[in-house]
């Protein structure tokens, strides 16, 4: 078992979710893995959500422990030699505000990380609850904010809460390999979300195989309440030629 690389508290995340072609995932598709559909359509999650408590190898950092994170991200299968299915997520790229996380991300996991202002507000009234990050990217700041529910429920079995959330392992595309590493954290609860507003340059965020999420609707939007994780040390996986893992 890989030993813990990071333990925090991640919270209040939004995941707006966008159905896409299948063929705009497949550069960034690590060997090894296959898409994962829900309900047969492709998904990427803009995902916003809080860092908090964070430790690295169980060492709190300094000015490096409360931060926000913005990711575009999709879904992926992975079967072991052994035969155990995995389902795991491939990111696009995450922003981080700042310079010293993007440079461990990238390092340690080979991620795409990009350091840019990055700001969050949280608002409790008494109907509801206000979630929403702000990033700041080429000059130009994108929002991503939800109204829900004061109070969490849990999440339906076999729900689309349920394929958004419950993906425990993440894949990264390399040169020669795949990356793989674990995380670990409870079923979330989730807040019933009433409204959200999105302005977000998804061309230039990420690339013009995405431009066309600008002037869209997610399929589905969900505010979770988030918990405790932990991330385990990446690993390589060794890709045979027929693409399987040995």
């Amino acid at each position: 078992m890989a030993s813990t690389f990071l333990t925090a508290e991640w919270r209040k995340l939004i995941l707006a979710n966008y159905v896409v072609a299948e063929g705009s995932l497949q550069t960034y598709l690590p060997q090894g893995t296959e898409i994962e559909r829900y309900d047969g359509c492709c998904y990427v999650s803009l995902v916003g959500f809080l860092f908090q408590n964070t430790r690295l190898k169980s060492i709190p950092i300094p000015f490096h422990r409360t931060f926000e994170e913005i990711n575009l991200r999709f879904y992926v299968q992975h079967t072991t030699p052994e035969g155990e299915r995995r389902r795991g997520v491939v990111f696009i790229r995450e922003l981080v505000p700042r310079h010293a996380l993007t440079l461990v991300a990238n390092a340690v996991y080979g991620e795409n990380y990009v350091t840019v202002p990055l700001r969050h507000h949280w608002e409790q009234q008494e109907t509801h609850r206000l979630v929403r990050y702000e990033w700041k990217y080429n000059e130009r700041w994108n929002s991503l904010q939800v109204k829900a529910d004061l109070h969490p429920k849990p999440i339906d079995r076999h729900s689309p809460e349920e394929f958004f959330t419950e993906h425990y392992w993440g894949y990264t595309k390399l040169k020669k390999c795949t990356s793989e590493y674990e995380v670990i954290h409870p079923r979330w609860m989730i807040y019933p979300v009433h409204e959200h507003k999105i302005k977000v340059d998804f061309g230039t965020l990420y690339g013009n195989q995405f431009a066309d999420l600008s002037d869209q609707q997610p399929q589905n939007i969900l505010l979770a309440e988030g918990s405790n994780i932990e991330v385990r040390g990446g690993k390589r996986i060794a890709i045979g030629l027929n693409g399987q893992s040995i």
